[in-house]
């Protein structure tokens, strides 16, 4: 008779210490099973399941000797739990079921939070298999880690994840925290295309807003961009209507924005990191070429799509030239950049903040709203808000310390 026995040592990590329990296990002819180890704070907790046959001595007997042996080799604290059939059973089983990622993010992560996800999970019948930290750790003076603080917890079971993920939006909204949830899948670490938008998001600012405050009307934009946020314009009639109001703007007021963009926190390590793992990048904006371009130059962007600003005699005309990258227009160029490319659509990630960027985002393997607005957040499958940009590499599952830092 197969019994199964799970062994858990604890104590001060030092170096042979798995050697040591390894070679105790295999002195009693076990099977390994299962493991798992952890140091926090040099401390070990190490979990070996293994099988062992008690026909042929003994189990009492052959678990003293097991424990005396891993004690005497590591200078751990063993002890011996037998695992039941129907426990086995059970975590058999739980290992079939699908599994999650939840991503938590804020600038400093509150001890509450670990209180309210516990029973967020709980309610919704998740095990939490395993937490680990993403973000680098907090200096000794309390100064913030590099890129805020990010923990990743990887969940267990078969859930209404749509549902869960507007609980867990409403939790992280009570806390200050964002919380993402994608379901894991091979294609999570294996993401190889990204594609932005561009104002608010890669810059702090609306260029089409700024063009008409300084054309002197700025009031006459605003006011259409209201319209179209009540649903009276869509985004073609807006854009029109905006563009017809800045007839005649001196081109010289163009490369005077473009040359002080403000950069979105975070964009510069973000490219520099993606650049450095091999990532396609790429702008699919309703903004213009124009200020795409710079940012193509600055910060190296593999390609840009965005609408062409007609400039006649250094002065712009007001006119739209077709077709306008409206949302349809950013799914559609997605989808055709990533066939160019060779790539499944779930190793796309698209990234926005508005509602002309949620039929990007649903079309990405991983669509993030950033900085979004409630609408847009509420209706993307994960967001940030807490954090710069660059936070985009913990929802691809990196870690800082696997980051090289920037030159």
């Amino acid at each position: 008779m197969t019994r199964r026995i799970l062994f858990r040592a604890t104590g001060t990590a030092r170096p042979g210490q798995l050697a040591a329990l390894g070679e105790a296990l295999s002195l009693a002819g076990t099977r390994l099973l299962d493991i798992n180890q952890s140091v926090t704070f040099d401390r070990v907790s190490l979990d070996a399941l293994v099988a062992l046959d008690d026909d042929a001595q003994d189990l009492a007997s052959a678990l003293d000797h097991v424990i005396n042996q891993a004690v005497e080799r590591s200078g751990l604290s063993v002890e011996a739990i037998d695992v039941s059939d129907d426990a086995y059973a059970r975590w058999s089983e739980d290992a079939g079921q699908p599994r999650l990622i939840m991503t938590l993010l804020a600038p400093r992560l509150p001890a509450r939070l670990l209180a309210d996800t516990g029973r967020l999970t709980a309610q919704y019948g998740l095990t939490i298999e395993l937490i680990h930290r993403l973000s680098g750790r907090e200096a000794l003076d309390g100064d913030s880690p590099h890129g805020g603080a990010c923990v990743e917890v990887w969940l267990r079971g078969d859930v209404d994840v749509e549902a869960l993920r507007q609980d867990a939006l409403a939790l992280g909204n009570s806390l200050g925290v964002d919380i993402a949830l994608q379901e894991d899948s091979i294609w999570r670490r294996h993401r190889r295309l990204v594609c932005f938008d561009m104002d608010s998001t890669l810059i702090k600012t609306e260029v089409i807003d700024e063009l008409a405050r300084r054309h002197g009307v700025g009031d006459e934009v605003a006011a259409i961009t209201e319209r179209a946020m009540r649903g009276e314009l869509d985004f073609q009639q807006s854009f029109r209507e905006r563009m017809s109001r800045l007839k005649g703007l001196d081109e010289s007021v163009l490369a005077d924005i473009a040359d002080n963009l403000p950069l979105m926190e975070g964009v510069e390590e973000l490219m520099c990191q993606l650049k450095r793992l091999g990532y396609r990048t790429a702008i699919l904006s309703g903004g213009f070429t124009y200020f795409a371009r710079y940012l193509q130059q600055r910060l190296g962007f593999d390609e840009i799509h965005a609408n062409e600003l007609v400039i006649e005699n250094g002065k712009v005309t007001g006119e739209v030239q077709e077709p306008i990258l409206d949302a349809d227009r950013k799914a559609v160029l997605l989808r055709d950049i990533a066939a160019r490319e060779g790539l499944h659509m779930e190793q796309t990630i698209a990234v926005g903040d508005g509602a002309n960027d949620l039929k990007m985002l649903a079309a990405a393997g991983l669509g993030i709203a950033f900085r979004a607005k409630p609408l847009v957040r509420q209706q993307a499958r994960q967001s940030i808000s807490t954090l710069g940009l660059d936070a985009v590499l913990y929802l691809i599952g990196y870690r800082q310390q696997d980051l090289a830092p920037q030159d």
